[in-house]
């Protein structure tokens, strides 16, 4: 059963909410991130990613950048940006995008759940990407980043929400992309305990979005486990930051691919081989946004094309019946030679919420072929994660993004 605590938050006031809130870290390149913090020195990006802070020559990883991370966050609790909780709490938090919410719970989720596997994966980690997150972790004492979960509904957590949810909100703001964040504490003792005791009788969560920060968090917490071997079990590094929803109220988006180069092959010898194990359909000039399972829209040399796997889907098999697992196999793997799609370099991902147009962008400028998708649906993700298997790399975009700084977890508190 799932162990969901209440923790004595770190956040914002208020008044600065809407300035801290800020996306997370790995959404943005360098570049971006250094324009991102601009003109707002309260945007959490300046310690999620605190090489803005020093010159390009500086590297992204050097130690003086995690030292900034803890340095800023420290000045921030010092000048009264944060506060914290006096007792453990609860919090809710909304995001409304595009007419659609989804509301979750503010929590602390287990170090032993996810070693155990009630806190269920469904993609693998790389070591370098864990490394950064670690040492950020590990040097500000402290979870700057929620890990997005799922969980199968329970309607005592439903009902208690939608009885919170009609209370005045701690913080209301829109983000500058026209997401709206809402967020109510729950620190009723009454309240509290039941939402710890509800949470008891949910079998399972699942990582939506944040595998490398789950996996970051919890090897911090088994090494300061190490560090201290007479842990009692309770102490906060036991624990990691976590937003717990409602699987029925997430929406994924497709993880669109681009592909460097055509494997050698001429553009007819390509088509030639693509027809090979999909209907291939020419739609010209209309963009290709996929309308079913088994549908893919593909983009080469300025023209659309639809293709359809010829093949029924493998249903006794949760990854193999993937639509980025058929577009790898029957596809990327034996006609343009990506074999390990995590490593090579020859292909990159796009998420959904960039448009098709960005498909084409990229086409024109460095690329040979794009290809569109239909989103990853919620139910594959968990009855591939239930399987105790993996998902094919970039399988799944979530939207809207949690933003950062809103809540933070120390670990030495």
């Amino acid at each position: 059963m799932a162990a969901v605590k209440p923790f004595r938050a770190v956040r914002p006031g208020a008044e600065s909410a809407h300035l801290v809130a800020a996306l997370p870290y790995d959404v943005y390149n360098r570049k971006e991130a250094c324009e991102a913090v601009k003109g707002n020195p309260l945007s959490f990006l300046n310690i999620d990613r605190a090489e803005t802070q020093f010159p390009d020559e500086v590297d992204t990883y050097a130690g003086c950048v995690y030292e900034k991370a803890r340095e800023l966050l420290k000045a921030r609790m010092e000048d009264g940006t944060f506060i914290q909780e006096e007792v453990p709490c609860y919090y809710i938090y909304q995001l409304t995008m595009d007419g659609r919410s989804q509301t979750g719970i503010v929590a602390c989720s287990g170090v032993d759940d996810y070693v155990n596997q009630v806190v269920k994966k469904h993609e693998n980690t790389r070591e370098e990407k864990e490394l950064d997150r670690i040492r950020h972790v590990d040097t500000t004492d402290a979870h700057t980043g929620p890990i997005f979960l799922a969980y199968r509904g329970v309607e005592v957590i439903d009902r208690l929400t939608q009885q919170i949810c009609r209370g005045t909100p701690l913080y209301d703001f829109a983000s500058d992309d026209g997401v709206g964040h809402k967020v109510w504490k729950i620190a009723a003792p009454g309240l509290v305990s039941q939402i710890e005791e509800a949470f008891k009788e949910v079998p399972a969560t699942y990582i939506a979005d944040g595998h490398h920060r789950a996996a970051s968090a919890v090897k911090v917490g088994l090494k300061r486990r190490e560090e201290n071997p007479g842990y009692a079990g309770d102490e906060p590094f036991n624990y990691f930051l976590s937003v717990l929803f409602p699987a029925s109220q997430l929406m994924i988006m497709p993880y669109n691919r681009v592909v460097k180069d055509l494997n050698g092959l001429t553009s007819e010898e390509f088509l030639s081989r693509v027809r090979e194990k999909f209907q291939v359909t020419e739609e010209g000039k209309a963009a290709v946004s996929p309308k079913q399972k088994g549908v893919f829209g593909m983009y080469l040399e300025g023209e659309w094309y639809c293709l359809k796997a010829k093949d029924e889907p493998r249903e006794d098999d949760p990854v193999k019946s993937l639509d980025v697992s058929i577009l790898q196999d029957g596809l990327l793997s034996p006609v343009l030679g990506i074999g390990d799609p995590r490593t090579d370099k020859r292909i990159d991902f796009i998420g959904g919420i960039r448009g098709l147009k960005e498909l084409e962008r990229r086409v024109e400028e460095d690329m040979a072929v794009a290809f569109s998708m239909y989103p990853t649906s919620i139910e594959e993700l968990l009855a591939v994660a239930d399987a105790g298997l993996l998902m094919p790399p970039k399988s799944t975009w979530f939207e809207p993004k949690l933003r950062s700084g809103l809540f933070i977890h120390r670990l030495g508190e």
